[in-house]
């Protein structure tokens, strides 16, 4: 396993108190509201699944469906998930899916928000090299969201 293909990991200072943060992340609606995807009436609880229609522009047709695996108040979320499960017809319940974990600390001016996905060395190698590029960057837009997200009020 290697490290700079096996994991994209992204940290920002979110300018807000961490219970403002975790809210963001934790209450699935919100998360949903900052991230593009329609989970209404929808938790985030271990051991559930969560699962709704993506709303960016261009990805309607597509479904965001992950496991949640554990909540630690206002310290740790963490999910599985199929990485750019994309192609339409595609059965990806055969792969194996990777891990994402964001974590919350105090920091200076706010919250540090770090997000990790890391099992993409298990991602099928036909699929393995475009799932990380587009998650990398893909992680890059969600940590402005969930910044914008927050500082707007919502």
């Amino acid at each position: 396993m290697d490290p700079s293909t096996d994991r994209i990991e992204r940290k920002i200072l979110v300018h807000a108190p961490r219970s403002r943060v975790w809210r963001a992340l934790s209450q699935a609606e919100e998360f949903g509201h900052w991230f593009g995807v329609d989970l209404k009436g929808q938790a985030f609880a271990p051991g559930r699944r969560a699962q709704g229609r993506i709303t960016h522009a261009g990805y309607e047709h597509l479904k965001f469906e992950i496991a949640v695996e554990r909540v630690e108040p206002e310290a740790l979320l963490s999910w599985r998930w199929h990485p750019y499960a994309v192609e339409q017809g595609a059965d990806y319940t055969r792969e194996e899916p990777t891990l994402v974990t964001f974590t919350l600390e105090e920091a200076p001016g706010g919250t540090l928000l770090t997000v990790v996905e890391s099992g993409f060395d298990k991602v099928p190698p036909h699929r393995r090299l475009e799932a990380f590029r587009m998650n990398s960057q893909g992680w890059d837009a969600q940590m402005q969201n969930i910044q914008r997200h927050v500082a707007s009020g919502a």
